[in-house]
């Protein structure tokens, strides 16, 4: 898209002028001066209070400028909050502040929602629906209601228009990336592509049929754990709008106290957190992204529940394998090893982990966990402090291998909250080592020579047929040869930008050369005025034309 077509498209957007607004109120006016995002409306904005605010840290401002544009921008901070790798570590923690917590909707406008999305059978499905919300956040409510059955329920509903919202929000972000990348080219990630990550995770918060699989599945990876539990999802009553789960009978972690608890129930708590966390991320590849005090259930029997399963990770077979060559290659010393790890999880240019300060800063970063042992290495520190040096070369990480990392930093904190004594990675170690096993032991081994044998044997048995079809091209002349040069397109652009400067000189000296011939040739005529007026006019088009050949090369062009 075209940044004229941009600009057309939001210059009279209101949501884009409250951006500004309260952008520049917060003291960010040279943020919107700088990437040209100040332009897009006809008069500048100028807050009141920026003067004020610029004595308050500018993570601090940023975090209170997303508070206030609502909660379209409060989940995409909490979600950059998870993503220290896009931005400063300070950031990200000032972000981990942010709260979804607000005012109640009316009942009657979530009644309006249900009676929508159960057109005519709300009554059959429900025998009663608690007026008094449990519950409220940005993006949706939650009530206690009972089905039919008898069976205690909790409904979470989406607050009215707030799909509509978000939607409007990110096509207006997405529009917005794609100016800031046109000035930055500097910042080590695509700004159009995070936006596109973002959407893809409100996407998942504004349709609560995402929140229930994820619930589901998880209950199905722990059906056959007595200590770890999840909520029953009742599918009849749940939509893109609302979600019908089993009601908890027990205490939030966040309202006990720890001294209120003996040590064996702290330290069993801590342990059976830590091991489904862990499982979820090692075993199952599936894991829920936000298991803080709030989201888990004591219940009476000492298991533990997890809720509210909107946000979650996934990392496939390869990306674990990579983490455990990660954790290895620190342990070992192997800057070849991680190299390789960075190579392959960040998809950078293989040079770059080539530079001697980039290995300088690898070899730093692994003599504070070289030659520890599994058991008293802190992986969330190791993996906290690896992603922010990529960031500081800025080298992008999947998103989900962010999310891990507040996986773990998460639960190691509920540990920490009841039981500082307890060793997390030294309780998780068998967990660890049997990965660790079933990839480097002897029947993993046999497996991958046995890949590896199949598709050598595969190789030779082609080779023949290709060598002969390569024969036959070259013998009837139909040998090509493909040559990818790269940074080609870079050149191109360069002698794009030369022949057309080159055909506008030519254009204004011919206006020049032949006005004067006209008003030379008028000058020498009987009858004066008519080629004198056309030489006369053929010079301004030529001033015209220079002025703007100027001006053009003055203008603010995309910064590198």
């Amino acid at each position: 898209m075209k940044i004229t077509t941009i600009t057309r498209t939001i210059r009279n957007t209101k949501r884009l002028a409250e951006i500004i607004k309260v952008l520049s109120a917060y003291g960010f006016r040279q943020v919107l001066i700088d990437s040209g995002i100040s332009r897009l409306l006809d008069r500048e904005v100028e807050g009141p209070d920026a003067a004020a605010s610029s004595n308050i840290p500018r993570p601090v401002r940023f975090r209170q400028v997303l508070e206030e544009l609502g909660p379209t921008f409060i989940k995409c901070g909490q979600i950059l909050s998870t993503r220290p790798d896009l931005i400063p570590a300070e950031w990200a923690e000032e972000l981990k502040k942010l709260q979804d917590n607000c005012s109640e909707v009316p009942f009657s406008e979530i009644y309006e929602v249900l009676s929508m999305d159960f057109p005519g059978r709300l009554d059959e499905l429900f025998s009663s629906i608690e007026e008094t919300p449990i519950a409220a956040a940005s993006m949706a409510q939650v009530h206690r209601a009972t089905l039919r059955d008898g069976q205690n329920v909790v409904i979470k509903v989406l607050r009215p228009d707030s799909r509509q919202l978000v939607e409007e929000d990110m096509a207006l972000l997405e529009s917005l990336s794609q100016i800031v990348e046109q000035y930055f080219s500097n910042l080590g990630y695509s700004p159009v592509a995070v936006v596109k990550e973002f959407s893809r995770e409100l996407a998942k918060e504004v349709n609560l049929i995402y929140e229930g699989q994820s619930t589901d599945r998880l209950r199905r990876y722990f059906e056959n754990d007595p200590n770890i539990h999840f909520p029953k999802v009742y599918w009849p009553a749940t939509t893109r709008h609302v979600l019908t789960l089993e009601e908890i009978h027990g205490r939030l972690l966040s309202t006990i106290q720890p001294d209120s608890l003996s040590p064996q129930e702290r330290r069993a708590i801590v342990a059976k957190g830590t091991d489904a966390v862990f499982k979820q991320c090692l075993r199952f590849g599936f894991f829920h992204a936000d298991p803080h005090p709030g989201n888990i259930f004591l219940l009476a029997d000492g298991s533990l529940c997890f809720i509210d399963c909107g946000m979650t990770g996934q990392l496939d077979r390869k990306t674990t394998e990579q983490l455990i060559d990660l954790v290895a290659g620190v342990i070992r010393g192997d800057i070849e090893k991680l190299c390789r790890v960075v190579v392959e999880l960040t998809d950078t240019d293989p040079a770059k982990t080539d530079r001697r300060d980039f290995r300088a800063d690898l070899q730093h970063l692994i003599s504070h966990f070289q030659n520890a042992d599994l058991q008293h290495l802190d992986i969330s520190t190791l993996l906290t402090e690896f992603f922010e040096m990529l960031q500081s070369y800025h080298l992008q990480c999947p998103g989900d291998l962010m999310l891990l990392t507040k996986a773990l930093t998460t639960i190691e904190g509920v540990a920490a909250h009841f039981d500082p004594t307890f060793d997390v990675l030294a309780h998780v170690e068998p967990q660890i080592q049997e990965i660790v096993i079933n990839r480097y032991g002897y029947n993993a081994l046999k497996d991958r020579l046995l890949k590896a044998a199949t598709g050598y044997f595969e190789l030779l048995e082609y080779i023949p047929k290709d060598i002969q079809r390569f024969l036959d091209h070259i013998r009837h002349r139909r040998f090509t040869l493909n040559l990818e040069m790269k940074r080609i397109e870079h050149m191109a652009d360069k002698i794009d930008l030369a022949s057309r400067v080159m055909g506008i000189a030519m254009i204004i000296a011919a206006l020049i050369v032949g006005s004067s011939i006209l008003i030379l040739a008028d000058q020498l005529s009987d009858r004066q005025g008519f080629l004198g007026t056309m030489g006369l006019f053929g010079l301004g088009l030529a001033g015209v034309y220079a002025v703007g050949f100027v001006v053009s090369f003055l203008l603010p062009k995309k910064r590198e």
